[in-house]
């Protein structure tokens, strides 16, 4: 999707009223670090850090349309329990939801808890209760769906298994005359009748059509049978890395290919796309279009950790660093690395801090630069500007332009980001940054190092490495001028 379609269609969102209808849970993340294995048994001891709930399925795809800059009406059941009041609150925090929300005495709110260390999930808990829900909250909950659907250009059914998705609410949703699109964990996708969209993932389409679903031409088999054993108008099929595929009955199937991504974390990852989906077909967009989108929305939510949602802006940028070369995607403003900053932190990566002019880029460089990022996950390299360099180094300084020095800098692996800045000082970037991790060359002394008190403050280190002997920009420019 290009920037002017993108920028017209998140135009065109905005405001968009969509009902989001089915399992609402709520799901917690318990972070912590594991250094130890227990004694009682071959199993790690997470040593708790803190702790995250957000709302999960019909809920969190609520959250990602209120992101999105849509409107959620949320309808689903939930119990009568603290976990329920959790929700609740999360729900009444959103100003872009509307809760129409179901609470059945006796039934435990359905909460998943992911323990996480190293952004890795060492065990997931589910406490829930699948049994069919009562005959009272039905008869509350058709009449939530019906208020929520009032006015909306879409209805989002999340069909988790957990009880809220009878027959009786997904007739009430067709009966609205809105686009019916439904996530999927069901076996048959009949049941659904003829809604307008079914988006099951690989797995879900193989399970429910008992077919392998590896390749583009077994895809392509199973959402033929898929539309044999249902009355649904198309079948989009999520496919992690390989992208998406649909099939809309009497037209081929049609494959759309994703971005490679670093992922940190799947979770909720499906809920994205539906919001994404829903929002762009209830404001009129093409299949193509809401698939393009949802593929976007969902790639940079796979780059988070947790439950997560993305903005309009996050969206531009990812489509418009999609476009730059790797290196020129690492240079960025102030703001732009507060952001990548914020984004690192949560996925629980450790972040180090460099400054330095970096004018005629020579193997002493490239050994301190691999040095400082062996004590960091990642590596913000402050890069004096042209003023900046001549203010501290004089005239016929520097030798190599910022565009010049920043471009060869951020071609290097270990350098993560290239925040150019005009004071003679990265105090301000270091500010921003917050590092866990400040390096200079061992040619100073901490009490020497800008910003080392600032570090220190927050619970940061200063880190001194080792210079390579006989390698600087100052004799290399001297030996030039020599052979001039």
């Amino acid at each position: 999707m290009d920037l002017a379609r993108l920028q017209n269609l998140l135009t065109a969102i905005s405001g968009v009223r969509v009902a989001c209808v089915g399992d609402v849970m709520v799901d917690r993340f318990v972070y912590g670090e594991v250094s130890r294995t227990s004694p009682e048994a071959p199993i790690p001891v997470l040593h708790r850090a803190r702790e995250q709930a957000m709302l999960g399925a019909a809920g969190n795809v609520a959250r990602n349309v209120a992101a999105l800059g849509g409107v959620a009406a949320l309808a689903g059941v939930i119990g009568d329990d603290a976990a329920a009041g959790e929700a609740l609150g999360m729900v009444g925090a959103e100003a872009r939801i509307e809760g129409y929300l179901v609470a059945e005495k006796d039934r435990p709110t359905t909460v998943k808890t992911r323990y996480v260390a190293a952004g890795q999930q060492l065990l997931r808990v589910d406490a829930e209760d699948s049994r069919p829900i009562g005959d009272d909250a039905a008869s509350k909950l058709l009449s939530a769906v019906k208020h929520a659907a009032e006015g909306a250009g879409a209805i989002l059914l999340s069909d988790y298994g957990k009880g809220a998705v009878t027959p009786a609410v997904i007739e009430a949703c067709h009966a609205t005359g809105a686009k019916v699109i439904v996530d999927s964990k069901s076996r048959t996708f009949d049941r659904y009748g003829a809604a307008d969209l079914i988006k099951p993932n690989a797995a879900e389409l193989a399970r429910a059509t008992d077919l392998p679903t590896d390749t583009d031409e077994q895809v392509e088999a199973a959402l033929a049978k898929a539309l044999e054993l249902s009355a649904c108008k198309a079948v989009l099929v999520t496919r992690s890395a390989k992208g998406m595929s649909l099939a809309t009955r009497g037209e081929p199937v049609r494959h759309f290919t994703g971005r490679a991504r670093e992922v940190f974390d799947v979770s909720g990852a499906g809920d994205t796309a539906l919001a994404a989906l829903g929002l762009a077909l209830a404001a009129g967009a093409s299949y193509a279009d809401a698939i393009e989108f949802a593929l976007l929305a969902s790639g940079v939510v796979v780059g988070k950790r947790g439950t997560a949602t993305c903005s309009p802006e996050e969206l531009i940028e990812a489509e418009i660093t999609a476009h730059m070369a790797p290196a020129e995607a690492k240079i960025v403003t102030p703001g732009q690395m507060a952001a990548r900053v914020a984004a690192w932190r949560e996925q629980g990566l450790k972040v180090g801090f460099t400054n330095g002019c970096f004018d005629i880029l020579h193997k002493g460089h490239v050994a301190y630069l691999a040095q400082a990022r062996a004590w960091c996950d990642r590596l913000i390299v402050g890069l004096n500007s042209d003023a900046s360099v001549r203010a501290l180094k004089g005239e016929g300084r520097p030798v190599n332009d910022l565009e010049s020095r920043a471009l060869v800098l951020a071609g290097l692996s270990g350098v993560d980001l290239v925040a150019p800045f005009d004071e003679e000082t990265p105090v301000e970037l270091i500010k921003a940054a917050r590092p866990e991790v400040l390096i200079k060359g061992a040619d100073y002394t901490e009490d020497q190092v800008v910003g080392g008190d600032l570090v220190k403050s927050w619970g940061g280190e200063v880190k001194l490495a080792p210079i390579v002997e006989g390698y600087s920009t100052t004799a290399a420019i001297a030996r030039m001028t020599e052979k001039a």
